[in-house]
């Protein structure tokens, strides 16, 4: 079913709600409080969830404990929302990896350990039981794979963690489309990232700015063409990278000239683009909320992603919902440009099982 009905019923606060990907403390539904408001009375679009406070470790435990557990906790928080919740988790493999054998998950392995068997079918049988287990606890969205290119010996957060599968653009799009599909079998959703490729950076946009203008290169671009060219391409998550050969004044994220101009005019990507995490340092340190909350949606970004784990603020939603509020209703934002970005995420959430409704 077409999702202009959904959307013609919804009022401003519940469209802007819908951009938002949010992430909490909590383990148990009565541990949610802040949450729950967001799932239930805001109707947040989506929920990410950690296996670790990534800076307050005196904070506890963060989401996941056992299967059990996290099935619980999806399945109250789905049961809270008006319209399917996105329940994304970062799970790539090797060590980016939330779902932890200590917890009483399967051990998972590498994109670089995959990519250099350079065996696509059995890049798929890793990725298939990735997405059964995912799918077994409730997870219907994973910000995964990596599509950057092993472009830098000194990358610290890509080549550092292994997390790609070659400095080769070919062999990435080839495991990267193994994985998506395996993903798809098990009614499960991918994201690509982080674009416009972050292999090349010497540094970690958690941290600060990164300025990849002088390492970066055109094939970073290719692994995205040819996977959004091949229908492989659920969602592609943005990166914070600074390039200068792109935008002279904007990282990625909040550029409309990488964003709308080479991902959405250039490369004819029409699916949804989320923003990695809004609190990381290379977007924080330089943009405070009310700034870069608007610029990544007039760049074209259509979901904010807010961890709420390099800071936590129970409030992050409402505070993100109401910026945006008083940029449509000053007229900087045009509602248009929300409605498209609120049916690219209701179209996203029907490719998922059960979902016809919208």
């Amino acid at each position: 079913m077409p999702s202009a009905p959904v959307l013609a019923s919804l009022p401003l606060r519940a469209k802007l709600a819908q951009l938002i990907n949010v992430g909490f403390r909590g383990l148990r539904p009565a541990d949610c409080a802040p949450v729950l408001r967001d799932v239930r009375d805001l109707g947040v679009g989506g929920v990410i969830l950690f296996d670790q406070e990534m800076v307050d470790g005196s904070a506890g435990p963060r989401n996941i404990a056992s299967p059990a557990q996290v099935r619980e906790l999806l399945a109250f928080l789905q049961s809270q929302a008006r319209i399917p919740l996105l329940t994304s988790i970062d799970q790539e493999g090797g060590r980016v990896n939330r779902l932890k054998p200590i917890y009483g998950f399967p051990e998972s392995i590498s994109h670089e350990e995959l990519g250099r068997l350079d065996q696509p079918a059995e890049t798929h049988r890793h990725a298939a039981a990735t997405a059964e287990t995912l799918a077994s606890v409730g997870f219907n969205w994973n910000l995964a794979p990596v599509v950057d290119l092993d472009a830098h010996p000194d990358n610290p957060i890509i080549k550092g963690k292994r997390r790609s599968f070659s400095a080769d653009p070919e062999v990435v799009a080839r495991h990267a489309a193994e994985f998506v599909r395996a993903h798809r079998a098990h009614g499960v959703l991918t994201c690509l990232k982080h674009f416009p490729g972050h292999g090349s950076a010497t540094g970690d946009t958690h941290l600060g700015l990164v300025d990849v203008t002088r390492t970066w290169h055109e094939r970073e671009l290719a692994p995205f063409q040819k996977l959004i060219a091949a229908d492989r391409c659920d969602a592609i998550m943005s990166a914070h990278v600074f390039n200068a050969q792109l935008d002279p004044e904007r990282p990625a994220t909040l550029s409309r000239a990488v964003i709308t101009g080479i991902l959405r005019e250039r490369l004819g990507f029409r699916g949804v683009i989320t923003s990695d995490d809004m609190e990381m340092k290379a977007i924080a340190s330089h943009y405070g909320l009310e700034q870069s909350v608007p610029l990544a949606i007039e760049a074209g970004i259509d979901v904010l992603c807010f961890g709420n784990n390099l800071s936590h603020d129970p409030d992050i939603a409402p505070r993100a919902i109401g910026i945006l509020e008083r940029a449509v209703t000053s007229g900087r934002i045009p509602e248009s440009r929300i409605d498209e970005s609120v049916a690219r995420v209701l179209a996203l959430k029907r490719k998922i099982g059960g979902r016809a409704g919208l």
